[in-house]
Formats: C-alpha cells, structure tokens, sequence
C-alpha cells in the first residue's frame, strides 16, 4: 500500500511526542505508527469488584465405559464425585470392560474460585452392594479449572485410573468420559461423531489436558513451613477478658496452624499455642502425580479454637508460577516469605469479612506473612525403599537461618494527600481521616503495650487515639520520627451529591518507615516485564479503537505495535546485578533464566510477525497478540513476595469505611526508569471501594471516594529524591523539634506561590442503550460530571433511553497539581454520572464512565492534529455490566498569565437559542446531511403481551430518529391478522456525515385505546443504523458485465454408483478434526459385499450425511443463513425496569414483550443522483416482497434425537417425550414417551397453522412422571415466519443428489422457473448435452440419472445442479437451504444460559395452496433382528490352577460361558473335569438372538432396571462377545480368563492351535480383522489372555470356535438347539 503521509493519520496522537517535526520523518517509517493515534481517553476501572461473586456452573459428565481394569472376577461401577457430591453408576457384572453410558449433571452457585479449585474424581469400586462399601481399583483427579480451561470441556478421553495405596503398581485401568463445566452463557460444541474406532486407541486420547505428557509419574510434593510473622489479634474466648480481669495479663490469645490443601488431601502443621510470632520447623509432604492435574496448592493459616476455627489468612501457590515445562525445571519455591491478605486486622467476633481470609475477593488489609518453601521430587517407583502409600506425611525440618531470606533493609514511604473529593453522601457528616498502612515487624515500642508490632493507626480504637494524643509524634533514638500514618480527621463540604474535603492550599502527608528483606530486584522485573506489557496494552487498545471507529489503516499501527514490543524485548536487562546478595533462591534463578528466554522469543515473534500484517489480517494478527500480552502479564506475576502492597482507609469517626490496595511494586523507586513503579513519584486519581461481600450489586456501584494522592516507596538511604514529582511551589510543614535534630519529612505541604489554572469544556453529545429505569421501558436521563471539586448536570430529557444532550459544560478556575509535563501526558480522570430523574425520590444511578481531557497547556497552539477534540464513545457501566454508551469530547485548556483572553472562543451554531444552555460548538459537533430513511417497511406485530392486565387490540407503531419520525397504520384487530395493512412509508432527516456517530433509531408500539387514549406496549431502539444503509448497486456479484457468459460446469465426484457413497460407513475411516470424514474410495478390498438395499434407510444416510449426503448443521439454521433476516427484520419490544441483577440477559427475556416485523433502508438524499426508475416507485427498495395477507401452510416437524439431556428424574436418567406447540395446535406425543434416556430418538409430525397468527414454533421435551406433573426439561423456540417468506427458501430443503425422496411438491424444474421469474432473470434454458443457462451463466452437468433402474434423460437434474448453485447468480442469488438436519440447544426458562441438552431436527413447510406433498418420510430407528450361534468347540493351554488332592498334579476343571452384553444373558457349556494339560473338548453350541442398529453399530437391549422399575428400559452396547474360560471350583468363587471380541471388527481366527499366539491381542494393529456382518461365517482358534502380577499381558489358554451370524428370517427357516441339542438340520439328501 503507497506510503503517504495521511493528516488523519497524525490527527489525533498527542503531536509525535517530542520527536522530529513531523515533516521531516521519512515516509517509510510512518507505515508503522508508533505513537497513538486515538486519544488515550479511556481509563479502564472497574468498581465493582468481579471476583468473589457467585456464578451458575454445571458440570456434567458421562461415563461412557471402562477397559482393562485390573482385577479377576470383579463388578465394576464407577464412582464420580466433585467435592462433596457422590453420584454412581449402575454395576456390570463380571467383566473387565464395563460399558455404561450413564450421564450425570452437578449444578454449583458459587464464586469461580472455590469452582475451579474443587477437585473432580473418578473412581472405579468393585463388588459394592448395600452391606460392603467395595474396594476401590483404581481413581483419577483433576481440578475443574483444569477442564473450564480447555475449551470447558473433554469429549471421549481416557483417564487413566492409578491406585492411591500403591504407587509402585502401574495404571489400574481406564474410563472413558466426556466432562464439560459450562458457566452461564458458555456455549461448547459438540463434536460430531459417527463411529468410535479412532477412540479405541486408548494412548492417543488421554483425559488429559494439552501439553502434558501421557507419562506421568509419582513425585512427593514437599512444603516446608518455618514461621509466620504479624498475626493480627484473635481474642475470641471471652474466657479472655475473665482471666485478664483476675490475672491482669493480657496473653496472647492466638493458636496458630497451617493447613494445606492439595489435589484433594489436607496436611496440618502442629498448633503453636498462644503464639503471635510462631515457629513451626515442619514440612507437610504430598504424594501426587507429576504434572498434576490440579493447579493451586491452598496454604492455609488458621486460629485453633475448639469453638471456632477460623482462618486468619489464606494463600495460593500456583504451581504454574513457580515451575516450567520448557525449560523442564520442577515447581520450587523460596525459602520466601509470602504475605496472607483478608479482613481487617481489628477483631470482632463475628468477622463480617471472614470470607476474605478464606481467599475469597480482594483482601483489604495484610493479615500475616508466612515463611515457606516448596520443593519437588520425582519418585523412582521402582526402588524398594518408596513407601507405596499417598497419605499426608508431616515432619519437623531444621532451622533456617536469619539470612536465608534476604538482608533486612530500611524502607520508607511517604504519601501525600491534594484533594478528596466524591465523598459518600451517607458518611459525609462525620469528620474524615485517611489512613496509609503497610505493615512491618519492626519493634518500637518493646514489650510496653501489648500492641501489634509498629503497625501505625490501626489496632483497637483507644490506641488510634494514643496515637492522636500524642501529637503524632513518636520517638526514636536518632530523634527520627517513625511514622505519621493518618491525616488528621477534617469535616467534609458538600458539592452538589457529593461530599469533598476542603484541603485548599494544606495538603496533609503521611510517612511510614518499615523494615523488610531487601527483595527489590524481584519487584524490579516485574516492573521491567509490566512496563513492556503496558506499552503494548496500550497499543493494542489503540488499534482496537482505531477498527471501532473506522479509521484508516489500523495495520500501521498494529505494525508499530509489534516494532515497539520487539524493540522492548531485545533490550531487556532483568535486575540481575546482585548476584551474591543473600536470599537468592533457586526459583528466581529459574525465572530469571524463563523470563529472559521467553521474553526473548515474544520479542522474535513479534518482529516475524509485524513482516506478516496485512489489512486483511489485523484482526487475527490482534488475537495473536493479545496471547502476547497475557503471557507478559504471567511472566510478570512474582509468586515470592517481598514488600507488602499498601493500604489506604478511609476512616470516618473511627469506623472504618472504605479501602483501595495498592501494590508495592508501582510505587517502588528505582534510579533506573524501567525498573521504577508506574506509579512512583506521580499524582494518580484512586477510587476507593467498600470491602468485600458489601461491594456486591447496588451498594458497591456508588463511589465512596475519589483521592488525588502523590506516593512514594524506596529504600531509606534513597529518599532525597522523594518529593520530585510534586509541582513546584510548595513549602514544607514539620513539626517542630529541638535544635541539632536531623530534619523529618514533612506533615504537611503547603502551596503558596504558582498556580495551575485550568479551564474544562465538556462537550456533551448524545447517549444511547441507556438502562431502562422507569416501569414503561424508559428512563428521564441527565448527566452529572465531576471534575475536581466542582460538578454540574446536563438537563433532563424526558423518556428516551437515547438522549441527545448537545450540551457544552464549562468548568472554570480548576486547580490542580503535578507536574506540567505529567500532566499533559496523563491528566486527571473526568467522572460521569448518569442518572434518572424521578419525579418523587432521589434520581436513580444508570451507569457511570471515566474520561480523561485533551490538554493545552498555556504555550500551546490550540489547533490540529490534536483540537479541537473529536467526540467519541465512552462505554457506560453499571456494575460490572455495560449499561450504554456516551458520544462527548473533553478538553483541558490551562489558563495562561493573561487570564483567559487567550482561550479559543467558544463558537455555538447560531440558529438554536437555548437560554443558558450552550450547545457543542462547530468544530466539534458533528456535521450533519439530509438522509432518507425511505421505505420504511411495517410488516405486522407478534406475540404481545397484555398491558396493565388489558389485551392489546389496536396497536400501532411509532418510528423516530433524530427527532423526525413516522407512524404506521392501525391494526384494527390484532387478534384476527397482526399484520400492517399500508407496508411502506418514509421520512427525511438531518443526520452526521460519519456513520459511527448516527443517532439510534426509536421503535415504540403504542395500543390505541378508547376515547384516544395511548398506552406504550414497548420500545425498541436500534442503535446502530449501518446495516440498513442503501449502498448502491457496488457488491462485487454485480461487477461482471453482463455480456460474457460464464461456465459453471458440474462435474460429479466420478460418477461412482450411487449406492457407493452411502454404504461406506466403515469404523475405520480417519476423521480430520472437524468431524467431517475424509472419503476413502475402497477399491482394494475384494472381499466387501454390497449390503442389499433393504437395509439402508434414512438413519443409514444420517450417519453417512456426516459425510456427504444431508448437511448436518452444529447449531441453529438460522446462524448459518444471519436469522433469514434478509428482508424482514425481527425487533423485540421491551417494557419495564431492566434487571439489577449482573445477569442482565436474564432480565431482558422477561422484558420481552412482543416484537416488530419489519424493516428500514435508508441513503443520503444527493440532488444529482437520478433516482433508478426500473421499479415500483410505491414500493421503493423493497422490491418482489411478498403479500402480507394470512397464509394456511402445512407444517411437517422431523425430529431426529435429542443427546445429553438434562437428567430430570433421581436416577440421573429420564422419561422424555416431545411436546410441540405453534398457535393453538398443541400435540403431547406423551404416549410415546421413551423410558429412562438421555439421548431418544424421536420421529416427524405434522401441524397446519396461519401465518401470521401462528408463527412461533415451540418444541420442548418433557419428562414423562407416572405421578404428579411432567417436568419440562427445555424447549427451542423457532420463527416460522421469517424461514416462510426467506429467499434462502427455507421451507423444505433443496436435495442435494442421493437416493433420497424428493420431498417438495414443486420438482426443481419449476422451483427454479419460479426463481428465475421472481429475480426477473432471463432463463433457465436448457440446452443439449446437459446444459442449462440462466442470466449469463451456463451450468453444465450430466443428465442422466439412473431412476428405478429405467435410464431416462430429466432436466430436473440439471435444475437441481443450478439450485445447489444459485449464490452464483448475479444480483439476486443467495445459497437457497439445502437438505439438512440442524440441532438447536434446549434452554429452560429457570435457567437461562445452560444448556440442558441438544435436539436434532428439521421443519419442512408446504403452502396449502399447492399440490399436497407426499407422506412424511420414516425416520424411525428400526432393529433388524440377528441371531448369533457360536460353537465352542475346544479349548487347549489353558493354565491350570488347582493342585490335585491325591496325586499332586496341576489339574483344572474347566468350562466356558459367555456374556452377551448383559449379565442375564450368560450360558455355560458342561464342565470338562480334570483336565490336565489345559486341553478340553466341548462342542458346544450358544445361541444368541439380539436387535441390533446398523447405523449406529449398537446392540439394542430391553430390560427393566429393577424389580420395582414401571417399565423396560432400553440400552444399547457395542456388540461385543465376550468368552471366558473358567475353573469350576466346589466352593470358592469360580476363577476365569477372559477374550472379548468386537463383533464389527475382530482378529481373524488361526487355522491351529499352534499358530494361535498372544499377538493376535496385543498387536491388533497388523492383524487382519473380519467383521461378523459381513463374514457372517468363522471359525478359527483365539487366545486367552490376562495381566500377570507385572501388569504384561501372557497368555493364559486358547479356544476353537465358530461364529456363525443369521438374520432373524434365516434363524426362523434353519432353527438349531442350545448346548448339545439337535443339531442344525442336514439338507435333505
């Protein structure tokens, strides 16, 4: 792209910051912008805190089988459990493989925390009856995080089950599962699958998540606790303050312990009686595997109390943190101290913020600091000495020395306060005092007081006023002072809501000095690797903006973005000097090296990648590197602590109020620049915010306070640079000391001398999606800024929810502070309030947003690039949720030594006189154009709900925008046709030239009632006007002239017989990832029979079409084809106050009450342009819309299945039926309710409706209770309406090609002369040798088509080939629906946002007017019937097990049973007593009848559950066979070996004994395998096998047998006899 120097491109980045003057940069370089180019405007800060809020999770997990437990002769059932929950599945009886399918759902509502650290497991229990609990085989454990982290789910892994007790033994087996954890509103897809061969490679789909090695081995995880510092006071016995009364001493009232939590076991340190400094020495060691599957280790202080236990503090060690893959160095950690945050330190019994020490939320104060350190080892299971057990062990570990830490240095921090303002109205009577705290153990004060170590200001309330008493002084002995850590308390003044503090020219300081480890250079890198971070946010939020508003070239400065990232990373020296200084631990060694490598390689990534933006890219190119940012930002995490972060309170008369948490590492000095705190040495505006769970909703969304505070945090010998950051021109206030004294900081600054004054405009435009306030949907909104001390409203506008305020508000005589240069680059934050006007009460809080000025100093020139300022949109929230956005502009103009002559003047347009209101001035008001908003489309109303009780009958509906509008007709009566009667109408309007700032257009209904009364049903207002934009005909289809010809020439696949592409459901197919399957021509294989025709039916193309034949389509129809919104717009009507709630969805569904069928096209009225004459001009845009009188249609519902079903009855399964509803037609198919399943399969029906009236279909699954009502288990709701009149012709799908029946009533030929007519197309012609034309494009394809076996020449094959390819067409083509399946997720209405299972289903729909269509195809499952005849004829090698009494010898008495699927179904040759070489000879028949699904592959099996259960219930299990030999003993359990073979795909036979080898098992991969459907007839020799003590597989004996598979019509005609019975029938001679 050329390299020009755009002016817009340099419009809006603050000049190029100090650099060259812009015309002397080389054009080249400009390609990739490095400074910002939109304003940095738009502070991110959230009030409400997000975490710690409890959310809806579900998980739910399927277990779909187990395989190659290990055991002999067990029951198996599995066990799943999350916390506290236990759910089981059924139990199979002697087998090693169960087969289970059995769903389970677990519903939580808790913070996301607490989800991800539970902990899920697996387990495998066998023979556990009422009486014995079992024993366990084997489990498998990872936390939920885990899994939320993958894409929230796994979908037929393995997980590898080990056994707790014993980890020298290998795996115990495997489970095969699918879990999902979705939160409110997470969607997971379901992966397709057809068949399961690709699955049964068991290694290649571990439960595990991506990156971790299939391997995983035991390692002993050990945590070393040595000792804890600074616990708060903890006297809950009121034994206490009885034993202080008599004694007189005060004890320390604090038992402290340690518990750890990890992967599910708890390890406890000893109890340190009455101890406030204790000293544990111990380490708590963990078994686990490694890498765990379990993320963060909970390291727990607690208060030991019989009464009650509670926590004092909690920390989490994310293991992810201190270990790393790559580098493979293992989790290890310090000795480091960390520190533990939670609730305040003053102590009350019942501690209203104790979820805050139980690591929930953002502590608001340190609680203590714990020293620790980590270490992990990887366990050689094999050496003898291992101890097999996983149990938590706990010892003592020697002492650590003093130093081991670091060196004790002296830190100071000084803070100084400029301005409070935005007090809390509730509090503001009180006085006010701030407090700054960051807590150290440094004794001042001795053994005097029982008063916690040097902790200024805090403690209980009487020594808060010791403190204050003593004229905040306290001694040291150099005569420093130690710490003045309050400012003194002051009564605030009101500004107009909120309260403020009249500092005016004293500002009050507090300092503090503290002693701690000297730990700087671990806060340094962070800092060093944040500060990269921070450039690149910021640049990337700058592209983002620059895509948002549409300006030009966003891949230049996503480029410069890069440059910068990879300029930043190639230069990065880690603070690494102080190599020798005591404390290093191997950790930061470890990190130093990762960070160093990985930054590196982010720095070579991103200069490869800058190479490779393109316009077209930028937005993947913007995904990638936000991966980078995220990744900085990890790397930037220090998992060992050192200095505490710093707390600010707000205190009023003693109570404490409100908080904000400062971490140390931004306010940390250093003399070099990348190395120092963002925040060190500047002014910066904090919001302080209510602690903990009070925060939550309405309470936390009004700001306590809004502090202008200087800070600074450095070593002590560092300090005399201090207050550099402070603007010139104050004097400091100390207090006064004896002569001689080394001097102190000061208490107070006081500013005397130079001023900075400024002048704030505020620009305000408009808003629009306001929250809905008001009960009718509306709000009566104004807007209060806050800037500084002062604030003023924008006036009220009556009921919009999308005011334009066009108002400009001067603020004048602003003082503020900081430095010039500072202030420019990074000026004070501007508040927004806006709120809603009642008229009796206060005004209700809608949202709020932040904004910072465009500042002009006194020396500037006010003009481009940077003013006048542009507006732009702000983001409104309320809460954490998006409530809106603002159009304004802000500029900061300071006032210069000649007052404000100098300002710009203020210029309003001239024509609008507002009284005092000035309206935005010219340069920054948008520009506006007359616009037609032509042709505005009324189609009719649906579904409204009564108003106020009454049903709406005359409704009418209101469209405005920009003050201008236009009313439709009257529905006279809504009941009888909802539609409009007069469609098109259309008015002008004024509106800006930039499309981004257009105003939103408002749809209102009104009902008219008697007497002209109005009600309002609802609003709607469209915000953003772009789609409905006429850009004239420049859409590249109509780019071609119309006079070359193209040709589309459809060659088939090679024309392979039909029958070929649907059979091929082979299990051995690869699949690519998505689903879909490659095809294989199988040529190669003599032996494949064709399968007779009588067996294919629907569901056989079903599971084909997942290949070729029917699309099948993940979700919704209507996402694939944009909601057939192609002409006819769906706008729901809203009414009534929006939700308070975080779940604003929720709300919004039940504020739905009705919806507008409609549309608009709009364009810029030019005097030039001639208007196009060919068409209606009555109709303007809307061209061929088809009439609006009522339609009768038939209405055909094909549903195919529903999976993963919510379970709704105890037993985790379901009764599920379907119910359908559209208008009054309501069917419940309750009769045909299927027992006890989570995935049915359901069949068509049929409905007639009346479009309008009816438009909505419903199709909701029940669940069937033998008493008290049917639950519903969730419905999908589709609009039949807008598929009817869709030009994607969505009423029966077009057929692609296939032996599928052509369900239309119209044959392709007339369809696409229907097309042809309507899109006014010339054509279709058909031509000789298989050609058709339409416009100027030739298809070609081949025509014949073999039908019933006749050849015969049809264009109908021609037609269809155009119909699948009718995008292709000029103008007017659009990809029309082919034959498809669609699934549609089932929502409950008390659950919104979770799924509760999916349903596959199509909906075909035949105008009455036209020829009735022919019946509905059968898509019932059907089971053919197949009865399997197995001969066993010898056995031979099979290991014997019994000694004989008399002689000695090895001798076994054997037999051979077999299990057909279910237990019940097991038969048992006689028993060969005695055999002594393994040798028995039986010939013995089993006869085996079962139904048995194609398609699916399953064998359908139907049984009642229990003695008690009402009725059959039907499985399906994969038809396997199972043989087993067993050693028939008197009195102890029988004893067996076991084969299972698969009957769809097993080794074949050997022709001898003496071929038959182990092989044949292990290595199925080589073998030849045969499939009993095809082969119907085998025999041959098979091997026994079972795990020996060292988990290999040996052989264990060897059988001859003959499978013989009939269908039930052939078993009927040649019937044979179990056991030794007749025989088959010998044909007759």
């Amino acid at each position: 792209e050329p390299a020009i120097l755009e002016a817009e491109n340099l419009d809006n980045n603050g000049m190029f910051r100090g650099g060259p003057d812009p015309d002397t940069i080389s054009l080249a370089s400009v390609t990739a912008v490095t400074t910002n180019v939109s304003n940095k405007s738009k502070p991110e800060i959230k009030m409400e805190p997000s975490s710690g809020r409890p959310v809806d999770y579900q998980v739910s997990v399927t277990v779909i089988e187990a395989r190659q437990l290990v055991g002999l002769n067990m029951d198996p059932m599995v066990c799943v459990e999350i916390g506290e929950d236990k759910k089981y599945t059924s139990m199979k009886e002697s087998t090693n493989c169960p087969y289970y399918n059995e769903y389970f759902v677990f519903d939580f509502h808790v913070p996301p925390d607490v989800m991800f650290d539970k902990i899920l497991k697996v387990s495998v229990i066998h023979s556990k009856n009422l009486l014995r609990s079992g024993t366990l085989v084997g489990t498998f454990k990872l936390d939920v995080g885990t899994i939320y982290s993958q894409p929230h789910q796994f979908y037929h892994k393995w997980a590898l089950l080990s056994d707790p007790d014993d980890i020298t033994a290998g795996g115990k087996g495997y489970v095969k599962c699918d879990i999902a954890v979705v939160a409110k509103g997470d969607t997971i897809k379901t992966p397709h699958k057809a068949n399961e061969s690709d699955e049964d490679d068991i290694e290649s789909n571990l439960l595990l998540p991506e990156g971790v090695p299939a391997e995983r081995q035991w390692a002993r995880y050990y945590l070393k606790i040595y000792k804890a510092e600074g616990l708060p006071r903890m006297n809950t016995s009121i034994m206490a303050n009885v034993k202080k009364a008599f004694i007189g001493e005060n004890k320390d009232l604090v038992d402290p312990y340690v518990q750890v939590q990890f992967a599910g076991q708890k390890g406890k340190t000893s109890v340190q009686k009455s101890c406030y400094e204790p000293i544990w020495n111990e380490q708590i060691a963990f078994t686990e595997m490694f890498p765990p599957l379990c993320r963060r280790m909970k390291i727990q202080l607690r208060d030991s109390d019989k009464v009650n236990d509670v926590a004092i503090g909690t920390h989490f060690l994310d293991l992810r943190n201190i270990s790393n893959d790559g580098d493979k160095f293992l989790p290890t950690l310090g000795p480091a101290w960390v520190n533990m945050y939670g609730s305040t330190r003053t102590f009350s019994l019942l501690d209203e913020y104790q979820e805050l020490n139980d690591g929930l939320g953002e502590g608001v104060s340190f609680r203590a600091r714990l020293l620790i350190s980590l270490g992990v080892e990887i366990l050689d299971t094999s050496s003898p000495e291992i101890s097999c057990s996983t149990e938590v062990q706990v010892e003592g570990v020697p002492n650590i020395s003093e130093s081991a830490t670091g060196k004790v240095e002296e830190f100071f921090l000084f803070g100084s306060f400029l301005e409070a303002t935005m007090i809390d109205r509730k509090i503001g009577d009180k006085p006010i005092n701030f407090e700054v705290t960051i807590y150290y153990g440094n004794e001042i004060d001795g053994a005097l007081q029982p008063k916690p170590k040097g902790e200024k200001g805090k403690g209980d309330e009487e020594e808060t006023e010791l403190i204050h008493n003593s004229s905040e002084e306290e001694m040291e002995d150099d005569g420093d002072l130690t710490s003045v850590a309050t400012t003194p308390p002051m009564k605030p003044v009101i500004t107009d809501n909120y309260f403020h503090l009249p500092y005016f020219e004293r500002k009050p300081c507090i300092y503090i000095k503290s002693l701690w480890q000297d730990q700087k250079r671990r806060l340094y890198n962070s800092n060093i690797i944040d500060n990269i971070a921070d450039k690149l946010e910021d640049g990337l939020n700058d592209v983002n903006e620059i895509i948002k508003t549409e300006k030009a070239y966003p891949e230049r400065r996503l480029r410069g973005v890069l440059e910068e990232l990879s300029q930043g990373c190639q230069f990065l020296a880690l603070a690494n000097k102080d190599q020798n200084q005591s404390g290093r631990t191997k950790l930061d060694k470890e990190r130093l090296k990762l960070c160093l490598s990985e930054v590196e390689a982010i720095g070579l990534q991103a200069k490869a990648m800058r190479s490779q933006v393109k316009k077209s890219t930028v937005r993947d190119k913007l995904k990638l590197s936000q991966n980078f940012l995220s990744k900085l930002r990890f790397l930037a995490d220090e998992p060992q602590h050192s200095v505490p972060d710093v707390f600010i309170w707000m205190i009023s008369n003693g109570k404490r109020i409100a908080y904000a948490r400062i971490p140390s590492k931004d306010i940390l000095y250093s003399s070099i620049d990348e190395e120092k705190g963002k925040d060190c040495g500047k002014v910066k505006t904090i919001f302080l915010r209510i602690p903990g769970k009070k925060g939550f909703g309405p309470a936390g969304w009004t700001v306590q306070s809004k502090i202008e505070i200087y800070l600074w945090l450095g070593l002590t010998r560092q300090r005399k640079d201090y207050l550099n950051g402070l603007p010139n021109g104050f004097e400091e206030n100390k207090l006064s000391k004896g002569p001689g004294l080394p001097s102190t900081p000061p208490i107070s600054l006081t500013y005397m001398s130079v001023k900075q004054i400024f002048q704030l405009r505020v620009h305000m435009y408009q808003a629009r999606s306001l929250f809905a306030a008001d009960s009718t949907g509306l709000s009566d909104p104004f807007a209060r800024v806050f800037f500084s001390t002062q604030s003023q409203v924008t006036e009220v506008l009556a009921e919009t929810l999308c005011p334009t305020w066009d108002q400009l508000l001067v603020f004048e005589n602003v003082e503020l502070f900081g430095e010039a240069v500072e202030l420019r680059d990074d000026p004070p934050i501007i508040v927004i309030e806006i709120y809603d006007q009642d008229t009796v009460g206060k005004a209700d809080f809608m949202g709020r947003t932040f904004a910072k000025p465009v500042v002009k100093m006194a020396d500037e020139h006010y003009g481009p690039p940077r003013f006048p300022p542009q507006l732009e949109y702000y983001q409104i929230y309320r809460g954490n949720c998006a409530a809106g956005e603002m159009l304004a502009a802000f500029e900061l103009l300071q006032i210069g030594p000649n007052g404000k002559a100098d300002l710009p003047p203020i210029d309003g347009p001239t024509d609008m006189d507002r009284g005092p209101i000035l309206p935005v001035p010219l340069g920054i008001r948008p520009v506006l154009s007359k616009y037609r908003i032509e042709q505005v489309l009324f189609w009719g109303l649906r579904d409204l709900k009564r108003v106020n009780l009454a049903q709406v009958d005359r409704p009418r509906v209101d469209i405005e925008c920009a003050g201008k509008g236009v009313q439709s007709a009257l529905i006279p009566n809504f009941k009888k046709n909802p539609n409009f009667s007069t469609l098109v109408k259309w008015f002008e309007v004024d509106l800006p030239e930039n499309e981004l700032l257009h105003p939103p257009l408002n749809i209102r209904v009104v009902d008219c009632r008697a007497f002209g009364r109005y009600t309002l049903v609802g609003s709607n207002a469209v915000s953003s006007l772009r789609k409905f934009i006429y850009r004239g005909q420049d859409n590249p289809a109509n780019s071609w002239s119309t006079t070359e010809i193209i040709v589309v020439s459809m060659e088939q696949e090679p024309t392979c017989k039909k029958m070929e592409t649907v059979v091929k459901l082979d299990s051995d197919d690869d699949k690519d990832e998505k689903g879909k399957k490659k095809k294989r021509k199988k040529v190669d294989e003599p032996e494949e029979e064709e399968l007779d025709e009588s067996m294919l039916d629907w569901w056989s193309k079903y599971f084909a079409s997942i290949e070729t034949l029917t699309e099948v389509y993940p979700k919704e129809l209507e996402s694939e084809f944009d909601n057939f919104e192609d002409w006819l717009h769906t706008f729901y009507l809203f009414r009534g106050k929006a939700g308070d709630d975080d779940d604003q969805t929720v709300a919004d569904e039940d504020r739905i009450v009705g919806k507008f069928k409609g549309s608009m096209c709009m364009y810029k009225v030019s005097d030039d342009a001639p208007r196009d004459m060919s068409f209606d001009s009555n109709m303007g845009m809307f061209q061929n819309i088809p009439n609006n009188d009522p339609v009768n249609v038939l209405v055909r519902i094909y549903v195919v299945r529903a999976t993963d079903l919510h379970p709704a009855d105890i037993n985790g399964k379901a009764d599920p039926y379907i119910a359908i509803k559209l208008g009054k037609t309501e069917i419940k198919d309750k009769e045909n309710y299927i027992s006890k399943q989570l995935n049915p399969l359901f069949g068509s029906f049929d409905v007639e409706a009346t479009f309008p009236m009816d438009s909505t279909l419903t199709v909701s699954i029940y669940d069937w209770d033998l008493v008290g009502t049917d639950d519903l288990i969730g419905e999908t709701k589709i609009d039949l309406e807008n598929r009817f009149y869709s030009k994607h012709r969505a009423t029966c799908g077009v057929a692609n090609h296939g032996y599928n029946v052509w369900r239309d009533p119209m044959k392709p030929t007339h369809i696409l002369a229907k097309l042809c007519k309507d899109g006014k197309l010339d054509g279709p012609h058909y031509g000789p040798g298989g050609r058709v034309k339409v416009e100027n494009r030739v298809f070609m394809a081949p025509t014949e088509i073999e039908d019933e076996n006749l050849k015969k020449k049809t264009d109908e094959h021609l037609a269809l080939c155009v119909l699948t390819h009718w995008e292709e067409i000029p103008r007017v083509g659009c990809k029309l629906v082919p034959e498809h399946v669609e699934t549609r997720p089932l929502l409950h209405p008390d659950k919104p946002g979770i799924e509760q299972g999916r349903i596959e289903l199509w909906v075909d729909m035949f105008p009455k007017e036209m020829t009735a269509p022919g019946p509905a195809l059968d898509i019932s499952p059907r089971k053919p019937k197949f009865e399997l005849r197995v001969i066993i004829w010898n056995t031979d090698e099979v290991v014997l097990e019994d000694d004989d009494i008399f002689t000695g010898e090895k001798s076994s008495d054997i037999f051979v049973r077999w299990l057909k699927g279910q237990q019940e179904d097991k038969q048992d040759t006689d028993v060969h007593y005695h055999s002594i070489t393994g040798e028995g000879n039986f010939n013995w028949r089993f006869v085996y009848p079962f139904d048995y699904l194609m398609a699916e592959e399953k064998i359908v099996i139907s049984k009642k559950e229990s003695m008690f259960a009402w009725d059959e219930t039907e499985y399906k299990i994969p038809p396997r066979l199972n043989l087993q030999v067993w050693d028939a003993d008197h009195f102890s359990a029988d004893d067996f070996l076991a084969i299972e073979l698969d009957l769809n795909r097993f080794p074949r036979g050997a022709k001898t004994a003496k071929q038959c080898t182990i092989e044949m098992v292990t290595n199925e991969a080589e073998m030849p395998m045969v499939s009993i459907f095809k082969q119907k007839r085998i025999k041959g020799w098979w091997p026994f096998v079972a795990r020996n003590e060292e988990d290999e597989f040996e052989l264990t004996g060897k059988v001859e047998a003959e499978l013989h598979l009939l269908t039930g019509e052939e078993a009927e005609k040649s019937p044979a006899g179990e056991g030794r019975n007749e025989p088959e029938p010998l044909e007759k001679p």
